[in-house]
């Protein structure tokens, strides 16, 4: 995230604006991952004010103060489609996935359909996965790396956020009663794409022997729900691994036993 932070103040873009715009992706990714899909908690409106904001920085080298009302989306998107200097994600794309996520916050109530489909994790889902497009499109413009680049960067952006796991000064401790294997998988998938050590697991996982931890690794790994990597020796959640623990939920937090 510091890394981040300083790829956006790097490129000029003031720092009330980046700090507005970070705080508000991670306050709705994290309420997305608590399962906390309810439109007035993830719908995307106050890091949608930060990003047009800091187009309107880019755009014009002044924005709308913070606490004080933007124009009206409309005006705002005919704005930006004016500002021909630009590239057309800041002209056209960004802001008109910005104005999904209002529509979404704004008129889906009266519209959703007793269908069985709930709709408050269909629509928050939908608004989730646009504010990652657009802060991947915020990585790539302001960090001058291509696209593939960007979408890395955002994929540990925020830690995945373990409900089930609390850090107390340096130190995760697991809050739900899982066998060793579970416990494995969710420090892995805590840890993201950039793995972790023999070593870091175990102290993690406050392993008592090292070599039962190794051991259910390397069944793991023989699964296909864990890569040990050959080169670097560290160990990284897969695909298959990260269903898993998402099927499961094992990501949520359970009662103690």
């Amino acid at each position: 995230m510091a890394a981040v932070q300083q790829g956006f103040l790097s490129a000029g873009v003031p720092q009330r604006l980046v700090e507005e715009l970070l705080d508000s992706y991670a306050e709705g990714k994290r309420r997305f991952h608590l399962g906390d899909h309810r439109p007035q908690e993830v719908e995307g409106g106050r890091f949608s004010e930060a990003v047009f904001r800091i187009l309107q920085h880019r755009c014009s080298h002044s924005f709308t103060p913070l606490g004080k009302v933007l124009p009206s989306v409309d005006r705002l998107l005919t704005t930006f489609e004016g500002a021909t200097h630009e590239p057309d994600s800041v002209r056209i794309h960004i802001p008109r996935t910005l104005k999904l996520i209002y529509d979404i916050r704004n008129k889906r109530d009266a519209a959703h359909l007793g269908d069985g489909i709930d709709p408050n994790l269909q629509d928050a889902t939908l608004v989730i996965g646009n504010m990652d497009w657009v802060m991947a499109e915020l990585v790539r413009l302001h960090h001058s790396v291509d696209a593939n680049s960007a979408q890395r960067i955002i994929s540990d952006l925020v830690t995945k956020e373990v409900p089930a796991v609390q850090e107390i000064d340096g130190q995760p401790v697991i809050l739900s009663s899982l066998p060793p294997r579970d416990q494995a998988l969710l420090m892995l998938y805590r840890a993201g794409a950039l793995g972790a050590s023999l070593d870091e697991l175990a102290s993690w996982l406050r392993a008592a022997r090292k070599d039962h931890l190794r051991d259910r690794l390397r069944r793991l790994d023989q699964a296909r729900f864990v890569l040990h990597h050959p080169t670097t020796k560290r160990f990284y959640l897969t695909d298959k691994g990260i269903r898993d623990v998402e099927t499961r939920r094992i990501a949520q937090p359970g009662p103690w036993s």
